[in-house]
């Protein structure tokens, strides 16, 4: 049996001040991945889950408001794996107006705006190092890590380690300026080029490749995570941004860490590729299952309004505006239904009585209301 030919990941240079930082080898991989039965079973899993995800959100009666939901659901978790303490029901009171803004609720805000943004981009640019700095502007304006030149690659030296290290006790030291441009200028020719891999392996290697480059001073991980959904929806793999692997790369933390460094320290590149199909399996089928319980549930309480015997105009109203705005208040609910203060007070007090809203604050005045039951899939 042939001996398997070592793979070249790059190299630790010794720089001037004393500290080493890691080169990384431009892709495509030499030698080529090595795609043995397991990952064929792998990537075969997670296309049939993509496709699932991908059917069932087109038989949505109102697919848009499911992306809405999901892509706030993402943007705090993926916030939350950089250290932000804000909720999504933090994030859906402040867009009702029931909150006052946080510097954790707009770095969610801003990571749903970046990823709007670069959607409608890809209408006319495709991803690219330009389409790149333009979401990394949008993700750091205004908060945290907003002083680090948001929208501009960096020109000094960064490192990942935690809380207190330096860059000489750094977990990982990336390329300095010079060799990231060079690494960055590969990763967009890769990205470009008519390659034979299947679109899920490529948008893996490039994660990889682009937290290993890690161009900005702040904010590397959350783009890398947004990187994955604007590569599969510009490829056609998914028709809407449904594909979210923060959940996953979380509950996987270490795991992730320790694969990505892999890939530099050894070149094992096969090991995160099976890691990452893993998740877009999982993910995928998640993503699936909650849309079709999200789906159930409307029909459940559409029908318990009408058989409530109050199939009004503004009680479908309010229910329609609860899938988007699913924490409320009375005024807020008379200016979604468009009811004066009394007529919005008796229809709040209707929604509970029948089980879809529920009081959760316990006081006579400034009282809120959650949407429980949807609340709690979106959050499962």
């Amino acid at each position: 049996m042939p001996k398997k030919q070592r793979r070249d990941s790059g190299k630790y240079v010794q720089q001037p001040t004393g500290y080493k930082a890691f080169i990384p080898a431009g892709l495509p991989l030499d030698p080529p991945l090595d795609r043995d039965n397991e990952m064929w079973q792998l990537l075969e899993g997670a296309t049939l889950s993509l496709g699932r995800l991908d059917g069932t959100a087109q038989i949505l009666p109102d697919p848009d408001l499911f992306e809405y939901m999901y892509v706030r659901k993402e943007a705090v978790l993926s916030s939350q794996i950089e250290g932000t303490q804000a909720s999504l029901e933090d994030v859906l009171e402040f867009e009702e107006a029931l909150a006052t803004p946080d510097s954790d609720i707009e770095e969610v805000l801003n990571h749903v705006d970046a990823m709007n943004y670069g959607l409608r981009r890809l209408d006319k640019l495709p991803v690219s190092l330009r389409l790149i700095r333009e979401i990394h502007r949008k993700l750091m304006a205004g908060v945290r890590g907003s002083e680090k030149t948001p929208g501009d690659f960096r020109t000094s030296q960064n490192w990942v380690g935690g809380k207190g290290s330096t860059i000489r006790t750094a977990a990982y030291v990336p390329p300095p300026p010079a060799d990231m441009l060079a690494a960055l200028a590969n990763l967009e020719t890769f990205i470009h080029s008519e390659s034979q891999l299947p679109a899920l392996i490529k948008a893996g290697l490039v994660h990889a490749q682009f937290e290993t480059i890690h161009p900005f001073l702040d904010g590397n991980g959350r783009l890398g995570r947004l990187l994955i959904t604007f590569l599969l929806c510009e490829c056609g793999v998914i028709r809407r941004p449904l594909l979210y692997l923060s959940h996953y790369f979380k509950e996987n933390q270490a795991q992730y860490y320790d694969l990505l460094q892999a890939t530099r320290d050894f070149g094992e590149w096969e090991n995160w590729i099976k890691f990452f199909l893993r998740g877009v399996a999982s993910v995928g089928s998640q993503a699936g299952e909650t849309a079709l319980k999200i789906t159930q549930l409307m029909e459940l309480h559409r029908r318990r309004v009408i058989e409530s015997r109050r199939n009004s105009t503004s009680a479908q109203a309010l229910l329609e505006h609860l899938f988007t705005r699913p924490i409320v208040d009375v005024n807020s609910v008379a200016r979604g239904t468009h009811l004066s203060f009394q007529n919005a007070n008796a229809l709040v007090r209707h929604f509970c009585e029948i089980g879809i809203l529920e009081e959760f604050t316990g006081r006579e005045r400034g009282r809120r209301f959650g949407y429980r039951s949807y609340l709690k899939l979106l959050s499962a």
